[in-house]
């Protein structure tokens, strides 16, 4: 279920969505951990989140670039998304590959950095280059802002 994605993607506390939903913020913590919710909460949480029950249930939240998530985004955190990924709409596909390249040849250079000085460089800068997709896709999940293609 992605309440959790679905609640941070609306700037929502645990503790708000329970006063909003009407459930105990126990209850929303259990829904969040992965375990079953029932036919009532999720009706309880899906009238506070303004989703359908179809949407709880999904494994993964994608909103597109027509959704107002994206609109009401400053054009400093849209330039900031689409520089880093030279693409107007950016996957998340595209920031898992990204990373973990860096990671693995970040690694692969620090230790020829055993032979060489510029290698240990590179593979500094490729392991920088790494965290910062990291911070990226925590940015668009936080946000909402990957694009899907199948939708």
């Amino acid at each position: 279920m992605i309440l959790k994605q679905l609640r941070l993607s609306q700037h929502l506390s645990q503790e708000q969505l329970a006063q909003m939903s009407g459930l105990n913020v126990r209850t929303i913590q259990r829904i969040e951990s992965g375990q079953p919710a029932s036919v009532e909460s999720k009706k309880c949480l899906a009238a506070a989140l303004d989703v359908d029950i179809e949407t709880l249930n999904q494994e993964t939240f994608m909103i597109d670039k027509n959704s107002d998530n994206w609109e009401k985004l400053s054009p400093i955190v849209k330039l900031w998304f689409m520089f880093n990924f030279l693409q107007l709409r950016p996957r998340r596909t595209t920031a898992n590959r990204v990373e973990v390249s860096a990671q693995i040849f970040g690694f692969v250079f620090c230790c020829l950095g055993f032979l060489s000085e510029p290698a240990l460089a590179g593979g500094i800068m490729l392991l920088a280059t790494a965290h910062l997709f990291h911070l990226l896709k925590w940015q668009g999940d936080k946000y909402g802002l990957w694009y899907d293609p199948a939708s």
